[in-house]
């Protein structure tokens, strides 16, 4: 998949940077970004499928240790099902302030690459499965589109199963 033109690049970010260092191909959507608007604004704005945009989510487990769970748009963590797969007691979202202090990204803006510290990263087994996806790019407003291999990859995001529907 190849980066967009010139005229169509937003300016750099800590994500884009780490993924070009990697030579990882990807294409930029900026959209108008809305205040606790989520993964429901980003794919109606941009006419995505939702299960298709992927959340970058900052939890913490029961030391108190930080880990990134990246996760379909239209789906929840099962927070009860992840600390099983993982083997710690308690898995639990982190106070935005503390998410944006681990990953040195603005909640709403959050991306799993190029964080400011190395974070253990887990994805739901079936994003992997999707042909393309589309996850924050360090920036309120603008997703990157990419191959889901990057995921396992480079990131070495490990694959997990603690999806639940949004309404469960």
């Amino acid at each position: 998949m190849p980066a967009m033109s010139k005229s169509a690049h937003v300016s750099e970010t800590p994500a884009t940077r780490w993924l070009r260092e990697r030579q990882v191909a990807f294409t930029e959507h900026p959209y108008a970004y809305e205040e606790h608007g989520g993964t429901n604004v980003s794919a109606r704005e941009l006419g995505l499928d939702e299960h298709a945009v992927v959340k970058t989510l900052v939890m913490e487990d029961d030391a108190a240790l930080p880990l990134i769970v990246l996760m379909h748009g239209d789906c929840k963590v099962s927070t009860k099902a992840l600390a099983r797969e993982i083997g710690v007691k308690r898995i639990a979202p982190c106070k935005p302030e503390v998410a944006e202090r681990h990953s040195g990204y603005q909640v709403g803006g959050t991306s799993p690459f190029g964080t400011r510290k190395a974070m253990r990263t887990y994805v739901e087994a079936s994003v992997l499965d999707l042909p393309t996806l589309y996850i924050n790019g360090g920036r309120r407003g603008y997703l990157l589109g990419l191959e889901p291999r990057v995921l396992s990859g480079p990131l070495a995001a490990v694959a997990v199963h603690c999806a639940l529907p949004i309404d469960a």
